[in-house]
């Protein structure tokens, strides 16, 4: 993609904070035509820049009670693939990330209760070929969340 230009800042950090915001506010907020943000945003869109727009739905509110970090070992890093392929099976799963460390990778999940915990490490994380070791770590509160600012 070519260069980001100020007015392209502008309009990410506008829609980062309210990504719903029409694009007639956006374009007065901007002092640019309702055309120039779309076309803008669809710029941006098409260059990877802006890789999505969607609703949050709260895990609670489906009856996800608890948020969990799960640190994962493999036998060899080169088994990840395979292990993100069962992963990707497992619903309450939401985010899985290769890292350095102590672990192989980092999973987050969702369960309803410790029942589900248990049965989703027990016979689901643990099951799959290649895992060795898991560590548990129970988020007792999320205190922020935030996407990363974008500066003019």
């Amino acid at each position: 993609m070519e260069k980001i230009d100020s007015l392209d800042k502008k309009i990410m950090g506008i829609l980062s904070k309210n990504a719903r915001m029409p694009f007639k506010d956006v374009a007065a907020e901007c002092g640019v035509s309702r055309a120039a943000i779309h076309q803008r945003v669809q710029h941006l869109v098409e260059a990877g820049v802006i890789v999505g727009s969607s609703f949050e739905i709260s895990p609670k509110a489906l009856g996800y009670f608890t948020c969990t970090y799960v640190g994962m070992n493999l036998e060899r890093g080169s088994m990840y693939k395979s292990v993100v392929e069962k992963l990707k099976g497992i619903p309450e799963v939401v985010e899985c990330h290769f890292t350095t460390g102590p672990y192989t990778m980092m999973v987050k999940l969702y369960a309803k209760d410790n029942e589900q915990l248990m049965d989703l490490l027990n016979n689901q994380l643990q099951s799959i070929p290649g895992v060795v070791a898991t560590e548990t770590l129970i988020s007792l509160e999320q205190s922020i969340k935030r996407t990363i600012p974008v500066e003019l």
